[in-house]
C-alpha cells in the first residue's frame, strides 16, 4: 500500500520543528504568517468552489444529507463513545484530538479520486465533498465547543477568529470568483502547491509550539500504539457503515461509491488550521490523531477502490423492469411507466 509523499513531507516538518522549533522573535513571525496562510487557503477554497455546481448538485439532496450525516453525526457518536478507552488505551489529550478528529469535515480531493477511480458517481463526490467542507467551517467549531468546551481552550473569541480567519475569507473568494475563478483554475498545479505549502507551515508552527512547551513529553510509544488501534477501528466501522448502510437506504451502486469514500474520510488541509485556532498551543497533539487518521484512510481506501473499480456487483439492488412483449395482447396491456 502506498505512503503518500505528502505525508512523509508532514512528517519532515515535523521533524525540523522537533530539531529547529521557532523561539521568541521568530515564533511570532512564524505565528503571523501561518495565519496569513491560513486565511489565504481558504480564499482560494472560495474562489475554486463554483457556485453553479454547488447549486445543481443540491438535486441530489439525498445522497449529500447521508454524506453529511455520517460526516457530522455518526462520526461525532463514535468519537463520544471512545471516551470509555481513557485511560486504558488513550490519555485525556489524545482522546481531545481523536475526537475532534471527528468533528472535521470531509476531504475533497482524495473523495474525488478514489470514487473516480472505482467507477463511482464522481459529480455527487464533488459536491458531497464541497458541501462538507462548506457546512465544516461553521458547524466544526460548534460541535468542538459543545463537546470539547473549556477541555480545548474554548471560547467566544476562538469562535470569532474562526469566522474572521477562515469563513470571512472563503465569502471573499466566493464573492470574487467571477474576476478571478479562471485565472485560479488556470493555475491549479501552481495554486496546489501554496495550498501544501500553507499546510506545513501551520504544522510546523504547531509543532514548534508543542516542543517549547514540552507538550511531546506526555506521549509513549504505547499510547501512539493504542491510537492507531482505535483509529483502525473507527475507520473500519465508518467504511462498513457508508457501504451498507448506504445500500439499505437503496442508493445505486455509483452512488454507494460516493457516500463511502466521502463519509469515511477526514480532511487534513481544513482540519490542521482549525486546530491551530481552537488549540493553540497543545494544537500539535490535537492534530497528530488527524494526520494519522489521513495516511491509514488514504492506503486503505486506494485498496477498496481498486477492488470496487472490478466489482460489477453480481446482484444489482434494483432490477430493471423487462420491456413490454412485442405482441398485441402485450400492447394494450403494458402497464405505463411513473
Amino acid at each position: 500500500m502506498p505512503i503518500d509523499p505528502y505525508i512523509l513531507l508532514l512528517l519532515a516538518t515535523v521533524g525540523l520543528a522537533a530539531l529547529v522549533p521557532a523561539r521568541g522573535t521568530a515564533a511570532h513571525v512564524v505565528s503571523g504568517a501561518s495565519t496569513a496562510a491560513i486565511a489565504f487557503l481558504f480564499f482560494l477554497y472560495g474562489a475554486r468552489l463554483s457556485t453553479r455546481e454547488a447549486l445543481d448538485g443540491l438535486r441530489h439532496w439525498r445522497l449529500h444529507g447521508t454524506v453529511l450525516a455520517c460526516t457530522f453525526l455518526v462520526f461525532p457518536l463514535l468519537g463520544l463513545a471512545a471516551r470509555g478507552l481513557v485511560p486504558v488505551l488513550l490519555t485525556q489529550p489524545l482522546y481531545q484530538g481523536l475526537l475532534f478528529l471527528t468533528l472535521v469535515p470531509s476531504t475533497i480531493q482524495s473523495s474525488i479520486a478514489f470514487t473516480s477511480m472505482a467507477r463511482g458517481n464522481v459529480p455527487a463526490a464533488i459536491c458531497a465533498g464541497s458541501f462538507s467542507s462548506l457546512v465544516g467551517i461553521v458547524l466544526t467549531p460548534l460541535l468542538a465547543a459543545a463537546l470539547l468546551g473549556g477541555s480545548g481552550g474554548f471560547s467566544a473569541h476562538s469562535l470569532v477568529t474562526i469566522v474572521l480567519q477562515l469563513l470571512v475569507p472563503f465569502l471573499a473568494g466566493q464573492a470574487l470568483r467571477p474576476f478571478i475563478g479562471r485565472f485560479v483554475a488556470r493555475h491549479k498545479k501552481v495554486l496546489g502547491l501554496v495550498d501544501r505549502g500553507s499546510i506545513l507551515l501551520v504544522v510546523y508552527t504547531a509543532f514548534s509550539e508543542g516542543m517549547v512547551r514540552g507538550i511531546w513529553h506526555q506521549v509513549s510509544a504505547v499510547r501512539l500504539g493504542g491510537l492507531l488501534v482505535v483509529e483502525a477501528a473507527l475507520l473500519a466501522v465508518m467504511l462498513a457503515l457508508t457501504w451498507y448502510g448506504a445500500r439499505a437506504l437503496r442508493f445505486g451502486r455509483e452512488d454507494r461509491i460516493a457516500i463511502q469514500f466521502a463519509g469515511s474520510k477526514k480532511s487534513l488541509a481544513s482540519g490542521l488550521p482549525m486546530a491551530s485556532v481552537l488549540f493553540g498551543a497543545h494544537a500539535s497533539l490535537a492534530v497528530l490523531p488527524l494526520m494519522l487518521f489521513h495516511q491509514m484512510q488514504l492506503m486503505v481506501c486506494a485498496v477498496i477502490a481498486k477492488r470496487r473499480a472490478h466489482d460489477l456487483d453480481p446482484a444489482p439492488d434494483v432490477t430493471p423492469a423487462a420491456p413490454a412483449a412485442a405482441s398485441p395482447t402485450a400492447a394494450g396491456t403494458a402497464t405505463p411507466p411513473r
